[in-house]
């Protein structure tokens, strides 16, 4: 098949849905432009901070993208690209995109706060506190999937090092001029744009190194990455947001676009053909034996790109509490999911029309999966007579800063969930002067966002850097829990929207299909790893495998949770309409 006609085909479809199926989502749930947002009532200049809508929409869309639409769609690329392509166009239209935009409208509806708050609102504390320690799980695992490939590229693409961290400092310039200076974001994007496109110049020219620098190998580079990463991370979390997450996220996003435009031009004026199978089987073999099943694997692996559990907590994390008016909600939270569709959809044509499957499977086993994606759109730039060399430096920038977006944001959204988690386990406190006061020391210590900051941190670390066994499975880890959060969420906007009379079958039936798929993903890790830890010891897959026996407890706790409560909305229906027939 033609990729330009696939590509034509999930764009046309993403556009029809955006301009049908969104507007009658936001009618469904009563989106409202006169309704102040939080960003004014709870104004505080550190998190909670009105946003130009195109700031807000390049923070979004950088925070949620990360690697995830290119290594899933690659990744899964293995089992056919129909099977792939199908998954992505309606996952993302019918299960991701409404996803995105429910939690973004019940955050801004609470006040700004996490999904944890609504989940409190319809299951009490109980289910909160499940639900939070989940999404606290979930963030971690993302940020050390994603920390860990951003310390890869760094390693084996130095220039890109250069490039994203004097981003970092423009990013922050361009922080101060517009929320100090008052210039305004049309001047301040004119100034700030090209410098961001010349530092991938200067990147190339002046690469940062290590292992030329200090003389060491390339596995002591990675770990000295990834200690300088947790190190912005922390910084990231703790800093106002409008002095470098917010500005950095809405400079990334012009890599991004960039690398879109000429990824869509590329494929569009070349029109490759898709040489990989259009369906390969239920079943493929790994590289290190055994076989992997299409169920519940592809719908787990492809998660970025078609639903992911991590786009909640930013939605309802950062974005919700920048939101200037529930206008916006339609475009930041149905649209950027769109627009990720999109680079699903490219990340897949990259591979597959640049070699065969058994190619692919050769390709994965020798280099990652971001790296094949840059080599197979550089090659396609390389048609439109194109430098391919430096349009591939240019695709890794563009993915490092996908990664890096996603990284600090991730952070700072597991520092507001871990204070949440204490704030829930805490008594409750009477109002009033001097009330915070009486929590005990342990509480107070750990709702401060330095010390959270602290243990979420540490904890990267330790998974990337002490944890060998575990690191190798941080991917599938991420996966498996990043689509079980997506399901649990599904759940709390099912019952809340029951709750509210609203259409709750939206949210209900994706719900059912992603709980089926996750939970079967997180029990498959748990028996393989248990495996493993039987037959070669604790350290070849125990904690994995505790990891995952947790995630499913948690999970299914919560399910149960959610049917009770579910069972008890439908009992008090049926009695209100036999009183009214009275």
């Amino acid at each position: 098949m033609n990729g330009a006609l696939l590509l034509l085909i999930g764009c046309v479809a993403f556009a029809a849905a955006y301009f049908i199926y969104s507007k009658f989502i936001a009618k469904c749930l009563g989106v409202d432009p006169d309704r102040p947002t939080p960003a004014h009532t709870l104004g505080d200049g550190v998190d909670y901070v009105p946003a130009h809508p195109m700031v807000l929409y390049g923070h979004h869309f950088a925070a949620i993208a990360g690697a995830g639409p290119i290594v899933g769609p690659v990744l899964a690329a293995e089992f056919g690209w129909l099977a792939v392509a199908l998954w992505i166009i309606f996952g993302c239209i019918f299960v991701g995109s409404m996803h995105d935009m429910v939690t973004l409208f019940l955050s801004v509806r609470h006040e700004g706060k996490s999904i944890g708050s609504v989940i409190e609102d319809v299951l009490g504390r109980p289910g909160k506190m499940i639900f939070l320690m989940f999404c606290f799980s979930a963030l971690v695992l993302v940020m050390a999937v994603f920390t860990g490939q951003v310390a890869d590229s760094f390693v084996s693409n130095p220039e890109v090092a250069t490039s994203s961290l004097l981003g970092i400092f423009e990013a922050a310039l361009f922080g101060v001029c517009v929320y100090k200076f008052h210039w305004s974001v049309k001047w301040a994007s004119l100034v700030f744009v090209p410098v961001l496109f010349l530092l991938v110049w200067f990147g190339v020219v002046f690469p940062c190194d290590l292992t030329q620098i200090f003389g060491v190998s390339a596995a002591t580079a990675r770990t000295i990455w990834v200690v300088v990463l947790f190190v912005y991370c922390f910084v990231a979390s703790t800093l106002p947001v409008w002095l470098l997450l917010q500005p950095r996220d809405y400079l990334n996003s012009y890599l991004l676009y960039a690398m879109l435009a000429i990824g869509l031009t590329a494929v569009i004026v070349v029109h490759p053909t898709i040489q990989i199978d259009a369906f390969s089987g239920f079943t493929v073999p790994k590289a290190g034996g055994g076989v992997k099943y299409l169920f519940p694997l592809l719908f787990v692996t492809v998660a970025c790109g078609a639903c992911s559990g991590f786009h909640a907590l930013v939605a309802s994390g950062t974005t919700s509490k920048q939101l200037d008016n529930e206008r916006h909600i339609r475009p930041v939270g149905y649209g950027c999911m769109l627009l990720e569709g999109v680079v699903a959809l490219l990340a897949l044509l990259a591979v597959a029309c640049s070699g065969s499957t058994t190619d692919l499977g050769a390709g994965l086993a020798k280099m990652p999966p971001v790296k094949l994606f840059a080599q197979g759109l550089a090659a396609f730039c390389a048609k439109l007579g194109l430098p391919e060399k430096t349009s591939e430096s240019f695709m890794l920038l563009s993915v490092a800063a996908f990664l890096m977006t996603s990284v600090d944001a991730c952070t700072r959204l597991a520092r507001f969930v871990w204070q949440e988690i204490w704030s829930t386990s805490a008594a409750p406190q009477t109002k009033g002067e001097g009330s915070a006061a009486q929590a005990p020391l342990v509480v107070r210590l750990n709702q401060n966002m330095y010390v959270a900051t602290t243990i979420v941190v540490l904890i990267g670390i330790y998974l990337l850097v002490f944890n060998p066994s575990m690191s190798k499975n941080l991917w599938t880890m991420f996966a498996s829990a990043n689509q079980m959060l997506a399901s649990l969420t599904l759940l709390t906007a099912s019952l809340w929207l029951f709750k509210k009379h609203l259409r709750w079958w939206i949210a209900f039936l994706p719900m059912c299909f992603m709980i089926l798929t996750s939970g079967t993903a997180v029990l498959q890790l748990f028996l393989d790893n248990l495996d493993k830890w039987m037959k070669d010891g604790f350290a070849a897959g125990g904690v994995t495998a505790i990891g995952a026996a947790v995630l499913f407890c948690l999970a299914i706790t919560l399910l149960v949770l959610g049917v009770l409560k579910l069972r008890k909305l439908l009992q008090n229906a049926v009695l209100q309409k036999i009183a009214k027939k009275r």
